[in-house]
């Protein structure tokens, strides 16, 4: 026969349990394992630099110019023609769409680069004088080996003791087709580069092989290679080589509590080296990552001021410090609450 377990006894033994292993703990961990370090916005600077060398898509955002000015050249000044049958009250409401973008221009001060079709509707709220902003997010490329699990909201399922998702998983409807992602995009950086667009001199005379025209193309159309039926020049469509000039630059990092989330300095993105973004690595850019990484798990180098190193890292809220507690109190409470299932 079971022993009655009350409320109070558990939670006493808890209570004891976590004291004695916090204080194993706090002898036997280096202090340097136990914080968290939030990335200074000059680091995001840099991850966000190699984000946008190695993304090929981002949602380009305009605002539509006020109704009574949406008329003229439909390609050359952002007027709307009769074919387009554009719905009236339009004016000054957002609109955004995903855009091929590039990082192609040799001054490397993170414009990024854009094939701008003049009959686009982004590119006629841009040529009515529209400012723009481009969201861009970091898809890993491989999914983490270990995943942050998703687990019932009792103080049970911290200990361990409670059934997870996964061990539902039988239940499931298998005609349900499953949407999820492989990995949490809410725990990845993203950004958003705010101002506007220009033309890049010389970026539609593909004549000289050397010339900035031919070498946008070749490094534009490296990263997609369907874009060549619509270069400058092609039979199709009007198009133009354009840079978005960054002005404002905001940043999320991943969780707050281990991530930079606001405002960089536009000096800091502009001032970011190459040899600087090509050295950093990020999360899922190589097998094997954990999703919710510790200071030992990930590391980045940078360089900073005065020639010397840092290290960018993310630690988790659970980091492994705070395990040894939690497998000193399991121990305590599996015993007493008998055999799952």
């Amino acid at each position: 026969m079971r022993p009655t377990i009350t409320a109070t006894t558990l939670l006493s033994g808890c209570i004891a349990a976590t004291t004695a292993a916090a204080a194993a703990v706090a002898v036997a961990v280096p202090p340097s394992h136990s914080g968290l370090r939030i990335p200074t916005s000059h680091e995001s600077a840099v991850l966000g630099r190699r984000i946008l060398a190695l993304t090929p898509l981002g949602t380009l955002s305009t605002v539509f110019p006020e109704d009574d000015k949406q008329k003229g050249d439909s390609n050359r000044d952002g007027g709307v023609s009769n074919q387009e049958r554009r719905s009236p009250g339009l004016g000054g409401l957002p609109y955004g769409l995903m855009e091929y973008i590039a990082d192609c221009e040799d001054d490397d001060v993170g414009n990024p680069t854009i094939l701008a079709i003049s009959i686009g509707t982004t590119f006629k709220n841009a040529a009515a004088g529209s400012n723009v902003s481009l969201a861009v997010q970091w898809t890993p490329p491989y999914p983490p080996a270990e995943r942050i699990k998703s687990t019932g909201n009792s103080w049970l399922s911290y200990l361990g003791l409670s059934r997870t998702e996964d061990d539902d998983d039988d239940d499931d409807d298998d005609d349900e087709r499953d949407i999820s992602l492989p990995y949490s995009a809410a725990n990845l950086p993203r950004f958003s580069l705010l101002g506007h667009l220009e033309p890049i001199p010389g970026g539609d005379d593909r004549s000289d092989e050397d010339g900035v025209g031919a070498r946008l193309a070749r490094c534009y159309v490296k990263s997609h290679p369907d874009a060549r039926y619509w270069l400058p020049g092609n039979r199709i469509h009007e198009a133009h080589f354009v840079r978005l000039v960054v002005e404002q630059v905001y940043w999320v990092g991943g969780f707050g509590d281990r991530a930079y989330i606001g405002w960089i300095p536009v000096e800091e993105w502009r001032n970011v080296t190459r040899e600087e973004w090509q050295k950093v690595r990020l999360p899922g850019e190589k097998k094997g990552w954990k999703e919710w990484s510790t200071q030992e798990d990930l590391k980045i180098k940078v360089n900073v001021k005065g020639g010397s190193e840092t290290s960018i890292f993310t630690t988790s809220f659970f980091s492994r410090p705070r395990r040894p507690i939690i497998k000193a109190i399991n121990g305590l409470v599996q015993p007493l609450l008998g055999p799952r299932g």
